[in-house]
């Protein structure tokens, strides 16, 4: 599935159930802002989350009391009406940061999706030990490929399996986090996805079109994290976020 057919089903989803409700023709403002690291993931214990460091930040819509959120690397504000999202263009990561954290504001509200809001302080860490059980009860013991430097996960799986690690960022490629090689995500991708038994995959991919690599794969992919919320529920996609809200 392409990107922008991956975007066209979101579209049609968030516009199928809005319609009808008199939600789409009326003056809805959703406001998208840039949380600081403390509102987004509070004051965990460790300090190497991507978020903490500034590599990402998370942005967040509110419609009508309810919040979604998404993890980007080209955070801004945004403010206009439901209609202007279903049918403006999605051309750069902005435009899908908005897109996502409207989507999952607006399903969310529709109860259509759940665990939108990133946990905080240490419950990364409870999150990590879960996922380890989760894979572990479900699938064994697999090689894993981790798409996205998370450190709470990278610590915990790597002390139980047999792990490499995929990220998009220059100053993270090539350095080693416990123990484990961080690969570069876009030359080592094809090697490592066949190499694993299973991915674990960030939802960022969504907001960063590289989700397409890891749709339709001869193997199982788990995405975690609140950026995909809704869309794993639209597009059937097995997600693990334990201690999101």
């Amino acid at each position: 599935m392409t990107g922008d057919k991956i975007y066209k089903k979101l579209k049609d989803a968030l516009f199928h159930h809005v319609e009808g409700k008199n939600l789409l023709g009326e003056r809805i403002v959703v406001t998208g802002r840039t949380l600081t690291a403390e509102e987004a993931i509070g004051n965990p214990d460790r300090q190497d989350f991507p978020l903490i460091k500034g590599r990402e930040k998370l942005m967040q819509a509110e419609f009508r009391g309810a919040l979604g959120q998404v993890f980007t690397d080209m955070p801004g504000n945004f403010e206009g009406t439901l209609k202007d999202i279903i049918e403006g263009p999605i051309e750069s990561n902005f435009d899908r940061a908005v897109f996502i954290a409207t989507f999952n504001a607006l399903m969310s509200y529709l109860g259509k999706a759940k665990a939108t809001i990133h946990c905080k302080d240490n419950e990364p860490e409870d999150c990590a030990t879960k996922l380890g059980e989760y894979i572990r009860k479900n699938y064994g013991n697999p090689r894993i490929a981790l798409v996205g430097y998370q450190p709470s996960f990278l610590e915990s799986l790597a002390s139980q399996y047999n792990i490499r690690v995929l990220d998009l960022d220059d100053d993270q490629i090539g350095t080693e986090k416990f123990g484990v090689l961080l690969e570069d995500g876009e030359d080592k991708m094809l090697e490592v996805i066949e190499w694993c038994d299973i991915v674990v995959a960030t939802g960022s991919t969504l907001a960063n079109g590289s989700i397409v690599n890891y749709l339709d794969l001869d193997k199982p992919v788990i995405f975690y994290g609140t950026t995909i919320a809704a869309a794993a529920e639209v597009l059937g996609l097995e997600r693990f976020c334990e201690c999101a809200k």
